[in-house]
């Protein structure tokens, strides 16, 4: 979203930012081009453009510079030149703000990131300006994802329908996902089931819920694909194992394991102190089951061979999940009731088919309930560009 007039004299002022860089002079050109791949790339995920005032010194005071017109065609031209890739969007104009001429760069976050200056990630943050780590590209990843296909829905280059349960798809997915009188009239492929699900695309390779959900072997696409599950005996991750459990196979597979090792490793003992006694258990059976799911569900599946970590120690459970919050939701306002978004949203739709999860945007809710109706603490979330840690603490 480009910035008004009044927006333009506000950034004027302001020190430089992730959204404002000062140049002395046209000069400057590799200077300005790092700036516009910081901009375009739009780490922060700030959604407006980033503006680069040209004619101003480092403290803010007008360098009175003269600036032509062809001056203004040769930048807007600079992004043509093939440094930075793929090609901007940006708005060059010729100013004149508190007195001072300017030239004005707007550069619009690019809709396809990462963008590259000379084969190099450029980033910023606040307003320092580096070159992107790993985890900084991911983010970038999953923004291009965000706005364009999304990762889980495009097809894995060198599978093929080889690569799927297409017995478990007949049997499984196809009578959750389509009614039955459908089903019974459907004369269709199962490669034409399939593409209808979003499960492989138009040069019939699986997508990556396809392999998740119905592959044969999914740790081999992807290894960090599965949950490993540690019970501590103390409060300490360096205190003694009591059982340790690696879960694979598909998203199902690993849901329907955790669901009956959660259910041996949570302690219930007898309350007799009413009329009728009453089975207490120190974690709420909700609470975990719907955090373990949402860890699953918005987890990166791409870049990384992180896998999901449950961690059961005496006094706490902490389920950590690789890749940080997504879309609309940031690590400020995660947790509200209100906001949602999905990474893989494709995947979200095949385990709502599969009644894994029974709607959206209902996980942390019901987990929050449920350990009030149990005597719990509230869950604990922490939220960061690169996991989010979800916490139950043990009933007192």
């Amino acid at each position: 979203m480009k910035h008004n007039n009044a927006e333009l004299e506000v950034l004027f002022r302001a020190h430089e930012s992730d959204l404002v860089e000062r140049k002395r002079s046209t000069n400057l050109k590799e200077e300005i081009l790092e700036a516009i791949c910081v901009f375009a790339n739009d780490l922060p995920d700030n959604r407006r453009a980033g503006v680069i005032f040209v004619g101003v010194n480092d403290d803010g005071s007008c360098a009175n510079q003269t600036f032509s017109e062809k001056t203004l065609r040769e930048i807007a031209n600079w992004r043509n030149e093939g440094k930075v890739q793929p090609i901007p969007s940006i708005i060059v104009e010729a100013r004149r703000i508190n007195d001072c001429p300017v030239i004005v760069i707007q550069v619009m976050p690019s809709d396809i990131p990462p963008v590259r200056f000379e084969g190099r990630i450029k980033i910023g943050i606040g307003s320092a300006r580096t070159t992107a780590s790993l985890a900084d590209e991911i983010r970038l990843n999953e923004k291009r994802s965000a706005r364009a296909r999304p990762f889980d829905s495009r097809g894995i280059v060198g599978l093929s329908i080889n690569d799927l349960d297409v017995a478990r798809f007949e049997a499984e997915y196809l009578p959750n996902a389509v009614a039955p009188e459908i089903l019974a009239a459907n004369a269709r492929t199962t490669e034409q089931r399939l593409a209808a699900l979003r499960l492989i695309d138009p040069d019939g390779q699986p997508t990556p819920t396809a392999i998740l959900v119905i592959g044969k072997t999914p740790q081999d696409v992807f290894p960090g694909a599965y949950v490993q599950a540690l019970r501590i005996q103390g409060q300490n991750l360096t205190d003694a194992i009591g059982d340790q459990k690696e879960i694979t196979g598909t998203i199902i597979d690993q849901v329907r394991e955790l669901d009956l090792l959660t259910r041996t490793w949570n302690r219930t003992r007898a309350d007799l102190s009413g009329p009728v006694r009453k089975d207490i258990s120190d974690y709420p059976e909700v609470a975990i089951r719907q955090l373990l799911r949402n860890a699953i569900m918005h987890r990166s599946y791409e870049m990384t061979n992180s896998p999901v970590r449950l961690s059961w120690y005496e006094n706490r459970i902490e389920i950590i999940s690789p890749g940080g919050p997504f879309g609309i939701v940031t690590p400020q306002n995660f947790g509200s009731e209100s906001l949602t978004d999905y990474r893989n949203p494709s995947l979200a739709d095949a385990m709502k088919t599969l009644g894994i999860v029974e709607r959206f945007g209902f996980g942390i809710s019901a987990a929050r309930e449920s350990c009030a109706a149990n005597s719990n603490p509230p869950p604990e979330f922490d939220a960061r560009s690169t996991h989010v840690l979800a916490r139950l603490r043990v009933r007192s």
